[in-house]
């Protein structure tokens, strides 16, 4: 069929009418041309959506139009999937057709795999600091308060959660690329600053700008998986996300210690940053394409079990307390992440405190992300088969139990094992909540969803650094690891008792309260 006037229909209904790479308004493009040649229609209006569902407003234009629009185009499924697509084919004859936008694992694996590798760029560069960071500020500029010493990581994860509702919100209403790119941006400068600082407080803006990078990046590349894969495979997808990001953190820490270890805490260890921020952000600029045309794919499927919302108010009240499922996840996900924040500032303390060298602190901060990111192959497909709740409820347990195991053990090989349990019992919930999270929000709001939900979880960064400082100082470092253990085991058990089945092949999700 032929659309006739697009320039016409472009002015009219505020639209954007593109035909190849150029715009149609923009070239001398005479006659009409076909409704398959167009590559991408962005309404202000419905008319986007009335055009590629097979009919035309009544309103054919001005009178003195030399030719009227057709009151009926029937329209392929094909053209309604290259709404928002970027993908094209060349034919012989020179037009330009659309490629299919579909959803799944295989049919997106290049995008998929790159941004697998970009994440994992991201996670090398919070890596660098897991074991030395502390140590820098004990023995570099004398700071002797465990509290004052984690202010490094409040400040990460204060930052890093509020900029997460903005990422959210931003990749729904500008694009997903646009976010990840200025998350590149904002991470170049933070390993410099740390090689150049002459006070704590540099180290502490570093941290601050590093949690806008995390924010930025980590929340693109997940929500750009799980446009890219829909819905059947979303918790392999989390899982293959978060082992690249978490298996790059350990190596990163790994390697960083290693670094310290033969030519000191700082700058050496950190040149390794200034290379991974700039591969991370050429690698976005280049070669990442947006997954705006996944997500409008989907949110036509989308079934009627999702809840609907249309403010960002309401979408952070469901998250956050009203959808027990949401509810649920967010508040494992900031007990987690405080777990994780007391473990990335008072581990290399309390073991340093024990006498043990860099070279097997670094080890033993390199184990927990390490089993962390391999044990997410597993976990994010067994989550797509056996379901979501009790995953989360059993690793938030594991992870308390192997946290007072720490405290309550002595020697390295103990350590070394609970340390590779509190891996297992993180990598058993981190993929799982992102999933359950997509699980009930709408495509057309997932992005804000997973926004919310990573503000609470990485609100679990301060909470755990100044209250695990605070009670480090006053009772010891061990006492304040146990009391990250008990508040695990203890968020455990609420999923267990308020959490729904949220993976719709075991149990439909149940409507917001």
């Amino acid at each position: 069929m032929i659309l006739r006037r697009p320039c016409y229909v472009a002015r009219r209904y505020g639209a954007v009418a593109q035909l190849g790479e150029h715009l149609v308004c923009n070239q001398g493009v005479a006659g009409s041309i076909p409704v398959r040649s167009i590559v991408q229609l962005e309404a202000s209006s419905d008319f986007a959506m009335r055009l590629f569902h097979g009919y035309y407003p009544d309103d054919t234009g001005p009178a003195d139009a030399d030719e009227s629009l057709p009151t009926s185009v029937p329209v392929t499924r094909t053209a309604r999937e290259t709404l928002g697509g970027r993908a094209a084919q060349r034919t012989g004859d020179g037009v330009t057709r659309p490629a299919s936008v579909t959803l799944g694992l295989r049919a997106n694996w290049r995008q998929f795999w790159l941004l697998v590798a970009i994440n994992a760029f991201v996670g090398a560069m919070v890596g660098l600091e897991r074991a030395i960071l502390p140590l820098i500020g004990e023995r570099e500029f004398g700071i002797d308060s465990t509290a004052a010493v984690l202010v490094f990581v409040a400040a990460f994860g204060a930052v890093k959660a509020v900029a997460n509702l903005l990422a959210g919100r931003l990749s729904d209403r500008i694009g997903r690329k646009r976010v990840l790119v200025a998350g590149w941006l904002v991470g170049l400068p933070v390993p410099l600053l740390v090689i150049w600082a002459p006070s704590w407080s540099w180290i502490v803006i570093a941290n601050a700008l590093l949690g806008v990078n995390q924010a930025l990046t980590w929340s693109t590349t997940v929500i750009m998986k799980i446009d890219l894969v829909g819905p059947a495979r979303r918790g392999l997808a989390m899982g293959l996300n978060e082992f690249a990001g978490y298996l790059a953190v350990a190596l990163a820490a790994y390697g960083s210690g290693e670094i310290a270890s033969r030519f000191g805490l700082r700058p050496e260890p950190f040149y390794l940053g200034v290379g991974i921020a700039a591969v991370g952000l050429a690698l976005s600029i280049l070669f990442v394409r947006d997954t705006s045309g996944h997500l409008r794919l989907e949110a036509e499927e989308a079934t009627a079990d999702r809840v609907s919302v249309a403010t960002p108010r309401e979408v952070f009240a469901q998250t956050s307390w009203r959808h027990p499922a949401l509810a649920s996840a967010s508040q494992a996900g900031l007990v987690n992440n405080l777990n994780d924040g007391v473990a990335w500032g008072l581990f290399p303390l309390y073991f340093a405190a024990a006498g043990v060298p860099i070279r097997d602190i670094a080890l033993l901060a390199a184990a927990y992300p390490a089993v962390w990111g391999i044990g997410q192959l597993a976990t994010g497909v067994l989550s797509d088969r056996v379901g979501r709740k009790w995953l989360i409820a059993g690793g938030m347990v594991l992870q308390g139990l192997a946290l007072l195991g720490i405290v309550a053990t002595t020697g390295f090989p103990g350590w070394l094992g609970f340390s590779a349990l509190l891996g297992l019992g993180t990598a058993l919930v981190y993929p799982t909540l992102l999933a359950a999270v997509a699980d009930v929000a709408h495509p057309s709001w997932r992005g804000s969803a997973v926004g919310v939900y990573r503000f609470w979880r990485d609100l679990g960064y301060p909470i755990g650094a100044l209250v695990g400082g605070i009670v480090g100082d006053r009772f010891g470092l061990g006492a304040a690891i146990a009391w990250a253990g008990v508040l695990t085991v203890g968020s455990g058990v609420v999923v267990a008792t308020r959490m729904p089945e949220t993976l719709a092949a075991k149990r439909s999700v149940p409507p917001a309260e």
